[in-house]
């Protein structure tokens, strides 16, 4: 593959730009197509090579998505973020990805996330620190029903 060069076409250089960017991370067309047009590459060319490189399986908002989700569950966040992260990077509807995890699992995350956080301890009966951590997990996209199972969560030690 030829070096990208600064005084060659950057129509050109399209597919030499959008195969490095998908070597570092799997990307959205959406995204590649957002990165392709900031380096001054025509809408006809985008789509031309973004076209062929679905065609050879080099670019899948599907795969993305699996990523995506997969990457954001471990970060700690819930389906809600994730669903309005992906539908920004321009992935529609609710992928298989995210449809496949069931609601114990983000129960789980959500449990996890606000052990590492906050610690689990006894059952909050504080409103203002039940409000506190509510608010926090919700920041971080998990549903009003995962956030009352991960608040009504106590450490398995009983402390």
């Amino acid at each position: 593959m030829a070096k990208l060069s600064k005084n060659r076409d950057p129509n050109e250089q399209a597919p030499e730009m959008a195969l490095r960017l998908l070597a570092r991370r799997e990307h959205s067309r959406l995204e590649l197509a957002l990165k392709l047009r900031q380096r001054r590459v025509g809408h006809e060319v985008i789509e031309r090579v973004l076209d062929e490189f679905e065609d050879r399986g080099w670019l899948s908002d599907e795969r993305f998505a699996e990523v995506f989700v997969r990457q954001r569950m471990e970060a700690g966040y819930g389906p809600l973020k994730i669903l309005a992260d992906l539908q920004q990077r321009g992935i529609p509807g609710r992928p298989p990805a995210l449809s496949e995890i069931p609601d114990d699992d983000w129960i789980a995350s959500a449990v996890r996330l606000r052990d590492r956080r906050f610690g689990l301890g006894n059952v909050l009966e504080d409103w203002p620190e039940r409000q506190r951590q509510g608010g926090f997990l919700a920041r971080r996209g998990f549903s009003t029903e995962q956030v009352e199972a991960a608040l009504e969560a106590i450490s398995a030690s009983g402390d």
